[in-house]
């Protein structure tokens, strides 16, 4: 086991597949001889080459389709946003390209691209740099979502969207890149569509993902003292999301609370408390809680910045107005 930074998890990341693959290349502004705006790929293009770290022009919709294209001949490009909200400037690429080539074409092309890069409410980025694109693109046929919240689950899936034949979506929170972590030295990999179960408990199921995942567990530690005993989900895949193990908890527990930083209207938590109440809703015993930012562009003043997000002492509260404490 090495201790590893978040940032430098993803580096290991993308490092052992290109060593691995020469397919496998990154471009985006300033991955090159700059490093990435958050070192993700720093020193990279010393060891691979220029061509292997592509250092693009400020042209997001440009180098997402030459990558789709890259895509569709052979390579696997790594697109990285340097904020994600600047990929909306991509959208047309993302969805009327890239979720839907492989489809129109028959089958007769892969699009192996992994887009991926920092995004959510920052501390004090101001609203075009604090976005939450997740719910943007889950409507988007074709398309793969994968949000990271610890540096071990950053690695693993990393190299498993880098392999997977269809693109990803690779959601990594701008306030996490310095969480420190023990990582195995052996190499692995985790699936894209599975759920980790972060804490078990019989109570409540929390369903998390992303920074929230660090909010709930902080949450947690008042509840626990107060003899509340929930089950915490970080999510992970979006896109597909793992009803299996979202299914298992709430035969359990019978209650629902969703946390995330995405907007309400139309976020991640409103479609999955419409699927809960398809799939689940004769075991739940309370109607599911959605806990969401505001519906407001995200505010520059650091104190109405965290008013527009979920806060722990939020989730201690709710948890307690649901599940009755037994004595």
């Amino acid at each position: 086991m090495a201790e590893t930074i978040f940032f430098n998890a993803l580096r290991e990341a993308i490092d052992e597949e290109m060593a691995k693959d020469p397919t496998v290349l990154v471009m985006g502004e300033d991955v090159g001889h700059y490093g990435g705006s958050y070192k993700v790929t720093k020193d990279l293009h010393k060891k691979y080459g220029d061509l292997r770290l592509l250092d693009t022009p400020i042209a997001e919709n440009s180098f997402t389709g030459m990558a789709i294209g890259a895509a569709m001949t052979g390579l696997r490009p790594i697109i990285e946003g340097m904020n994600m909200g600047f990929l909306l400037l991509a959208f047309n690429q993302i969805s009327n390209n890239a979720g839907m080539l492989r489809y129109t074409s028959g089958g007769n092309f892969k699009i192996p691209v992994v887009i991926r890069g920092p995004g959510g409410v920052g501390s004090r980025l101001g609203a075009e740099h604090s976005q939450r694109l997740e719910a943007y693109f889950q409507a988007v046929p074709g398309l793969k979502i994968v949000t990271c919240s610890t540096p071990y689950n950053a690695k693993g899936l990393l190299k498993s969207a880098i392999r997977d034949d269809n693109p990803v979506l690779f959601f990594e929170h701008v306030l996490l890149y310095n969480l420190k972590e023990d990582l195995p030295n052996e190499e692995y990999y985790l699936p894209l569509d599975k759920a980790e179960i972060v804490r078990k408990g019989k109570d409540v199921t929390i369903l998390t993902y992303s920074r929230m995942r660090h909010h709930v567990m902080q949450a947690m530690k008042t509840l626990e003292k107060e003899g509340y005993d929930a089950e915490v989900i970080d999510l992970l895949s979006l896109k597909p999301l793992d009803f299996e193990t979202i299914g298992e908890s709430i035969r359990k527990t019978h209650r629902v609370i969703i946390v995330e930083e995405c907007m309400r209207t139309g976020g991640i938590g409103a479609e999955l408390t419409a699927s809960i109440n398809d799939l689940f809703f004769d075991e739940l015993d309370a109607p599911v809680l959605r806990m969401s930012s505001q519906d407001i562009p995200t505010p520059y003043n650091g104190t109405l910045e965290a008013l527009t997000i979920v806060q722990p002492p939020q989730i201690v509260e709710a948890v307690r107005n649901m599940v009755p404490l037994k004595v």
